[in-house]
């Protein structure tokens, strides 16, 4: 019975997945996967029985990556799982941006107490008038999975969307509405946006890019929103266009110290997947996936190894982890063959420097034969199902 360990509380309907098969729990010791959300993993010491951590979310910050691939770990993510809630939280981050909802509500507390509540509401309320979303240009940033959604979101009620991606995928491209126009580059985005919205992961090619140099580029009084990383932004540069009012309101779900209290800065605390729905969907994603690759090898949305899916269709199946090189599926192959196993069928893909094979045959698959293939020079792990 294979072992998962969890390392957060996970939604029991994700749990449920695993069914009586697994021993699921907090305290498994030779765990063969690890369920995480949000718990960092950079210092934990791997066992040499884990072969895959899935993350029941998007980012994998959280997790040594580079790591995992050396010793052959599979890292899953759970891409679009928690889509429906960040898009829906954007919308509100819209119109906090726009009518300082926040400050109004905050100011109206203050009145507790105070004689002719009413009388004042209607004599202070002018302080806080802003803009309508409607007939203004939303800029959308990365229109993966959530970016997508939130662009179609916009522009169905009535807002003019641009959107850019370099690397946006068949997939996420097919699902945008046509009524949503792409811009060649950022600085497209940026020349022509009354609101900016981000949704790219934080890399070291994104990290900061809400800086000084981009804020110049932008509309004076442009609107910023920012549900993705928070060291997508360069808080000083921001803070400075802030007290000078060439960003007119930034939305933020990540809060930090710099922020706090900043004029027209709006600090969720890190709602954008905090929905029980969000929750139950990333858990259940993450749990398929990790019992799919545990039994069968097959691999959906890793960020370390390559999509690889072949249906069982004979008695055994060997799964190899290695090296994307010249050669080495030859050798593999060829050291099943002087194991006389034959192979059935034969699938095999890559993903940078990582690739995985996975080769079904009717024959026995002894030690003598996983032997041989981990002697193979690139091969990192091997598995048998």
């Amino acid at each position: 019975m294979p072992n998962i360990k969890l390392y957060n509380k996970i939604s029991q309907i994700g749990l449920d997945v695993f069914g009586d098969n697994y021993n699921v729990s907090e305290d498994v010791s030779n765990a063969e996967g690890i369920l995480v959300r949000s718990a960092a993993l950079h210092e934990v010491e791997f066992e040499k029985e884990l072969l895959a951590i899935a993350r029941a979310g998007a980012g994998v910050n959280n997790i040594p990556i580079d790591r995992c691939s050396a010793e052959g770990i599979v890292v899953f993510n759970t891409p679009g799982a928690n889509a429906n809630g960040v898009k829906e939280l954007a919308v509100a981050a819209l119109l906090l941006a726009s009518r300082n909802i926040v400050g109004g509500v905050n100011w109206a507390l203050s009145l507790k107490g105070q004689p002719d509540v009413a009388k004042l509401v209607e004599k202070g309320k002018s302080q806080f008038v802003g803009p309508e979303i409607m007939g203004k240009t939303l800029g959308v940033i990365g229109l993966g999975a959530i970016g997508g959604m939130v662009a179609n979101t916009a522009h169905n009620i009535g807002m003019k969307v641009v959107g850019c991606d370099p690397y946006i995928t068949i997939k996420n491209a097919w699902a945008l509405s046509r009524a949503i126009r792409k811009a060649d580059d950022y600085d497209a985005i940026y020349a022509e946006s009354d609101y900016i919205t981000y949704h790219i992961p934080s890399l070291p090619s994104t990290k900061g890019i809400i800086n000084k140099e981009n804020i110049a580029k932008m509309k004076d009084g442009v609107r910023i929103i920012n549900l993705s990383r928070g060291d997508l932004a360069n808080t000083a540069d921001l803070i400075e266009a802030l007290e000078s009012g060439k960003v007119a309101s930034y939305v933020t779900d990540f809060p930090c110290e710099e922020l706090l209290g900043v004029k027209n800065v709006v600090c969720i605390p890190h709602l954008g997947a905090s929905t029980p729905e969000s929750e139950d969907n990333c858990a259940v994603m993450a749990a398929e996936q990790l019992i799919d690759y545990i039994e069968n090898g097959n691999i959906r949305n890793s960020v370390n190894y390559p999509e690889i899916q072949l249906p069982r269709t004979e008695s055994n199946r060997i799964i190899v982890l290695h090296d994307n090189v010249p050669n080495i599926i030859t050798q593999i192959s060829g050291a099943l063959a002087k194991d006389n196993v034959n192979i059935e069928s034969l699938l095999s893909q890559a993903k940078g420097n990582n690739a995985v094979s996975i080769f079904d045959s009717n024959d026995n698959i002894t030690e003598s034969v996983v032997n041989d293939i981990k002697a193979i020079n690139g091969v990192v792990r091997v598995l048998v199902r």
